[in-house]
């Protein structure tokens, strides 16, 4: 679960980008547009309008540039899930549908350069790499204090935090291959429903979900 440029926070002024900064998103550019493929840091140097020296400079080597890649669009990502767990009034169910709009608006950017980047980390051997098992407790603890503010326990929200991001990779590799979003909303209704079995609080929602809907709950 990757965000785009595009929503990001806003850049800093250009006289405060740092020489990093500047590279560092040349690079997801041209990442986003051309994969990772087998370029090596000298092409992607040429590409982006730099050089060798400064990208080893800044970040070693490849793999350490794939690893910032990684980190620039995750922390945009959980900052903007931060923000909508920091919003009040909204029930808990409420912000966890807006947060999944968020995602599949944007996937189009990021969801090849996610996946192709997450096959590079589970052919490798070093499980500590940025999107093995960092990332998926990265995301368990996030996603679980977003469950906790749909009034669950903390144990419940983890093992259900864990789920919700299978099903939501799932879907979003589903939707990158089909362009069906009807079809993925439909089934993510359908996982919220079979959380909670009561209405979503979202009109909309709820009705994605109807033709299914039982008043037992699973929890």
């Amino acid at each position: 679960m990757l965000t785009s440029v595009s929503s990001m926070p806003a850049p800093p002024e250009p006289s405060k980008v740092t020489g990093r900064e500047r590279l560092l998103r040349a690079s997801i550019d041209y990442f986003v547009e051309n994969g990772i493929g087998d370029a090596s840091l000298r092409q992607i140097a040429g590409a982006i309008g730099s050089s060798h020296r400064m990208l080893i400079y800044h970040f070693t080597s490849k793999e350490g540039l794939l690893e910032a890649v990684v980190d620039e669009l995750e922390r945009a990502e959980r900052d903007t899930l931060d923000e909508m767990l920091s919003e009040d009034g909204r029930p808990g169910r409420e912000r966890a549908w807006a947060f999944w709009t968020h995602v599949v608006d944007v996937v189009d950017f990021y969801g090849p350069l996610y996946f192709e980047l997450a096959g590079i980390a589970m052919r490798g051997d070093d499980l500590t790499a940025p999107l093995r098992v960092p990332n998926v407790e990265m995301w368990v603890e996030a996603l679980g204090r977003m469950w906790e503010h749909a009034d669950l326990k903390p144990g419940q929200a983890k093992v259900l935090a864990r789920l919700n991001l299978a099903v939501s990779r799932g879907l979003l590799h589903d939707f990158l291959l089909t362009r069906d979003r009807k079809a993925v909303d439909r089934a993510m209704a359908m996982w919220d429903w079979l959380c909670f079995r009561e209405p979503h609080p979202v009109r909309s929602v709820g009705r994605l979900s109807a033709p299914w809907t039982d008043p037992r709950p699973l929890f």
